[in-house]
């Protein structure tokens, strides 16, 4: 179990406590732009709340929409997710949960997103 909570927000995603990193990525080629956009969120959206990284279960995916962070106790925080790209290139999302000096554990978000074409 780990439970920790979150330290910083930018635009690039989430950090926590234990120096875990959450964002999202995209092997993004010409005309295609695929993300979560952590860019509205802000560190008083997160006071009190505190999340277990050591499983699965600490979000949700929202087809068509984006994903929901699930706290230990108190309210989920939703992200939503955007994608375009021009029809020849892959709409594929991920999630990262990153940790320096240790492997990163990836989760396929592609459906948590609105596009545009």
């Amino acid at each position: 179990m780990m439970i920790v909570k979150v330290i910083k927000i930018d635009e690039a995603g989430i950090r926590f406590e234990n120096n875990i990193s959450l964002h999202s990525a995209h092997d993004q080629d010409c005309c295609e732009n695929h993300y979560l956009s952590f860019s509205d969120l802000t560190i008083e959206d997160f006071e009190g709340l505190k999340f277990n990284l050591g499983d699965d279960k600490f979000f949700k995916r929202i087809e068509g929409y984006g994903i929901e962070l699930i706290p230990v106790h108190g309210h989920s925080v939703k992200i939503p997710g955007y994608g375009s790209n021009n029809g020849y290139y892959s709409d594929n999302l991920e999630l990262l949960l990153a940790q320096t000096n240790k492997p990163s554990r990836t989760f396929d978000v592609t459906e948590c997103q609105v596009t545009t074409d």
